[in-house]
């Protein structure tokens, strides 16, 4: 029940955010969700053994979310300064783990989130099409995999996942993304529709089990717990956060009419 509430107030205030806020107020929804995001990934690499304070991370996190012109050089300046700010942990043994925990969260998080302000500009609705895919496919592999689960998808990472889940996950995913572009974005060939949300699907789902894994590893049931019933916010927004990028590349690559 939890769970349910939740999420009937969060789908309808990230769907007005996204379609309708003004870019101010959708700049500092990102800013919030990606903070979120790294303060709990942060206390899971903390389980790892890395040894940086998570608030270190906010500044040039923020700063490669919104830069528009030499990323690549901020990227490499967060890595070497990474590394070099690591060198001071009390046993040398944790710079480099340390260092690479710190990268990685800076790029999973921040650099995801940054391909949400990348589809929002060339449309808000690409954006909310890489959200809902997730939604739906989440939905339809939780009631799919309750009712005719027998096969284990990745028992080692999330035991509750099966197959038949996965499966009708993508499905009502490919069917759902051909009616929502086919209405929001008609310029779009439907044989690519089906492709992009195949794919932006599939990523979610390896959004969800990477997020499993990294948490499993660590030992913790959840990466937070400021969401009833769903955890944290990155255990609700780890399929996103892979899905946003992969349909982003895609449309870039396909060069779809937008």
């Amino acid at each position: 029940m939890k769970r349910v509430v939740t999420s009937s107030i969060l789908v309808p205030l990230i769907t007005w955010v996204v379609l309708f806020a003004p870019r101010p107020i959708f700049a500092a929804v990102v800013c919030i969700f990606a903070a979120l995001c790294w303060m709990e990934f942060a206390g899971i690499a903390v389980h790892y053994g890395a040894k940086f304070n998570l608030h270190t991370g906010w500044i040039p996190g923020l700063a490669f979310l919104f830069l528009q012109r030499d990323e690549s050089l901020l990227l490499i300046a967060i890595v070497l300064s990474a590394l070099a700010v690591s060198l001071r942990t009390g046993d040398i043994r944790d710079a480099i783990p340390s260092a690479a925990l710190f990268t990685l969260g800076i790029l999973y998080v921040f650099g995801t989130w940054r391909s949400a302000i990348a589809l929002h500009d060339v449309s808000q609705y690409w954006l909310l099409f890489a959200l809902t895919i997730n939604w739906i496919g989440d939905t339809a592999a939780f009631y799919a995999g309750r009712s005719f689960g027998r096969h284990k998808l990745a028992p080692a990472v999330s035991p509750g996942k099966s197959w038949e889940g996965a499966i009708a996950s993508t499905l009502a995913a490919a069917i759902y993304g051909v009616f929502f572009i086919r209405w929001l974005l008609p310029e779009v060939p439907l044989p690519f529709a089906g492709l992009i949300a195949i794919a932006g699907n599939a990523a979610g789902q390896m959004g969800d089990l990477a997020e499993s894994a990294l948490k499993r590893g660590a030992g913790v049931k959840d990466s937070g717990t400021t969401l009833p019933g769903h955890g944290g916010w990155l255990d609700r927004l780890d399929s996103s956060l892979f899905s946003m990028p992969v349909v982003h590349i895609l449309i870039r690559i396909i060069g779809l009419p937008i």
